[in-house]
C-alpha cells in the first residue's frame, strides 16, 4: 500500500490492513464526460446559489469573474445517468464529468447511448467497503524535552524559510483558510496537540461514511506541519489558520478514479472559500498499467487532475502540491498534478539546503520549471498517531511546511492575487538566478517575499 508519489518514509511503521479483509463485491468505476450545461437551473448572475459568500468575496477581491465552469453539472443529465442503473460517486463541474460505479457492463452501455454523454472511460475498480484503521489509543503525557526555541522540534523547517520573522510581525495564518487534501487524518479528533485546532469542516470523497479520522495517518502528519501549536514542543507554519480536512486518496491500490476524487475535492474547497490548498498527493502509475502517466503527458493539461490544478489560481486559490519522491527510482520525474501550471510544486531539501535525493525532478514536458520551490522534507518534524513528535521524510511534508507560510504571507498581503503570491514565493527563492530541475527557484525567503509584497502594495497606494 502506498500514498501515491507523496509516499512517506517515516521512522515509525504500522501494520497495514490487507485488501482481502474488505467486502468481496467489486464495483467498476467510470468517468462520464457530459456535453454541456445547457438549460441549467443555475445562473452566473446568482453565484450565491452554488458558491459560498467567502468564495464569492475571494473572487471579487482578485477581480475574478464567475464563468460557466463555476456552474454545477447539469442535474437533468445526472438524473438521466442515474436512471441507467449506475451510482454517481463524485462530479466535477470544471471538467463537466461524473465518476460513477456499476457492477456490470449492461448499465454502463446504457449510459454510453445517452445523447448528452460524449465519452465513458473505465478508471478503476474498488471494493464495496474499504477497511479502516482502528488504532485510537493516544498517549496524553507531555513531552519533557525543552528545546532552544519556542518552535521546538519544528524550528529548522520554519527557520529555513525565514518564516519566524513573518510570525513575529503578527502573521501566523489568522483569518486564512487552508484545505488539506489527503488520504486520511487518523486521530486528529483525539490527539491533544490538535485540541485547539480550528477545523471549518471535513468531507470524504472516498467513502460516504466520512470516517476520515479513522483512515490513514498521512493527512494527520501533513496537517501537523502547519497546524500544531505547542510552545517549546512543536509550532507549525500556520498555527492560527482555519482548516478544511478533505479525503480524496483511497490508500488501497492506485487507480485513475482518484483523480476524479481529487478534482471533486478541490472544487469543494473552492466553493467553501478556501485560500490555500495543500495536496501531498500525486500520480505516476496505476494498478492498470495501461493507464500510467507518460513523460510527454506532464504538460499540465493531459490528466484531469492537472487540468483542475491548473485552474485553481484563476479561481483565486494557491495550490501547494508535493513534487513526489521518485528521485531515486527509474521514473525520477514529478507526477500529476505537480506538472500543473500556476501552482507551487514543492521539492524536498535537507535542513542544510542540500537536495534530498528522493525528491522528484522536473522539468515538465513542455519545458516549465519544476519543482517550483523547495522546503525541508528530510527529517521533517511531524506528529505521530500517539500525539508525539517524530521525524519523517518526503515531499509530503515539504509541501505543507511551505503551504503554511504561503497562508501567512497572504494574510499580510490580502489585496494581492493568487498569481502574485505565487510569483512572490518563486521570486524570493535562493535559486532564482538559475532555476533548474532539481531545486526549481530554490528555497523561498518569506520575509523577503513579504517585504517585496509590501512594496507592491505601497506602489498601489494601499
Amino acid at each position: 500500500m502506498k500514498i501515491l508519489l507523496a509516499l512517506i518514509v517515516t521512522l515509525m511503521t504500522y501494520t497495514s490492513v490487507a485488501a482481502q479483509d474488505a467486502d468481496t463485491l467489486t464495483l467498476f468505476r467510470y468517468r462520464v464526460s457530459l456535453r454541456d450545461k445547457a438549460n441549467s437551473k443555475f445562473s452566473l448572475a446568482k453565484p450565491e446559489q452554488y458558491l459560498s459568500r467567502k468564495a464569492i468575496e475571494r473572487r471579487k477581491r482578485q477581480g475574478i469573474s464567475i464563468d460557466s465552469t463555476d456552474l454545477p453539472v447539469n442535474e437533468a443529465y445526472v438524473k438521466g445517468v442515474k436512471k441507467c442503473g449506475v451510482k454517481v460517486l463524485n462530479r466535477s463541474k470544471w471538467n463537466n464529468t461524473l465518476l460513477v460505479s456499476a457492477n456490470d457492463s449492461t448499465t454502463i452501455d446504457a449510459v454510453r447511448k445517452l445523447d448528452y454523454v460524449t465519452g465513458v472511460r473505465l478508471v478503476g475498480t474498488r471494493y464495496a467497503t474499504t477497511p479502516m484503521r482502528e488504532n485510537r489509543t493516544v498517549w496524553t503525557d507531555t513531552e519533557k524535552e525543552v528545546p532552544e526555541s519556542e518552535y521546538g522540534k519544528g524550528l529548522s523547517q520554519i527557520k529555513q524559510l525565514n518564516g519566524i520573522e513573518v510570525h513575529k510581525r503578527g502573521y501566523r495564518g489568522k483569518g486564512m483558510t487552508i484545505a488539506v487534501i489527503d488520504g486520511g487524518f487518523q486521530n486528529v479528533d483525539i490527539i491533544p496537540a490538535f485540541k485547539n485546532l480550528k477545523i471549518a469542516g471535513t468531507h470524504d470523497f472516498v467513502s460516504p461514511e466520512n470516517r476520515i479520522y479513522h483512515a490513514h495517518k498521512h493527512g494527520m502528519q501533513v496537517l501537523s506541519c502547519m497546524a500544531t501549536n505547542i510552545k517549546n514542543v512543536f509550532i507549525g507554519t500556520a498555527p492560527e489558520a482555519t482548516f478544511w480536512l478533505l479525503r480524496s486518496e483511497e490508500t488501497i491500490g492506485e487507480q485513475m478514479a482518484e483523480e476524479d476524487n481529487w478534482a471533486a475535492a478541490v472544487e469543494f474547497a473552492d466553493s467553501v472559500g478556501v485560500d490555500v490548498i495543500n495536496s501531498s498527493l500525486g500520480y505516476t502509475a496505476f494498478d492498470d498499467t495501461t493507464t500510467g502517466v507518460m513523460y510527454h503527458e506532464l504538460n499540465g493539461r493531459t490528466h484531469l487532475v492537472s487540468r483542475s490544478a491548473s485552474m485553481l489560481a484563476s479561481k483565486g486559490i494557491v495550490l501547494c502540491n508535493s513534487a513526489g519522491n521518485e528521485g531515486n527510482d527509474t521514473w525520477k520525474k514529478i507526477g500529476v498534478p505537480a506538472d500543473a501550471s500556476d501552482i507551487l510544486a514543492v521539492g524536498a531539501v535537507e535542513y542544510n539546503g542540500k537536495n534530498a535525493n528522493f525528491s522528484s525532478l522536473g522539468n515538465t514536458a513542455d519545458g516549465r520549471i519544476k519543482p517550483d520551490v523547495c522546503a525541508m522534507g528530510r527529517m521533517a518534524c511531524v506528529m505521530d498517531i500517539k500525539g508525539h513528535t517524530t521525524r519523517a521524510n518526503g515531499t509530503s511534508f515539504a509541501s505543507p511546511i511551505l503551504a503554511g507560510m504561503v497562508a501567512c504571507l497572504w494574510q499580510a498581503l490580502p489585496d494581492l492575487t493568487a498569481y502574485e503570491i505565487i510569483d512572490l514565493v518563486r521570486g524570493s527563492g535562493n535559486n532564482t538566478a538559475h532555476p533548474d530541475n532539481v531545486f526549481g527557484f530554490g528555497i523561498p525567503d518569506f520575509t523577503k517575499a513579504l517585504d517585496a509584497g509590501k512594496k507592491i502594495e505601497a506602489e498601489r497606494g494601499k
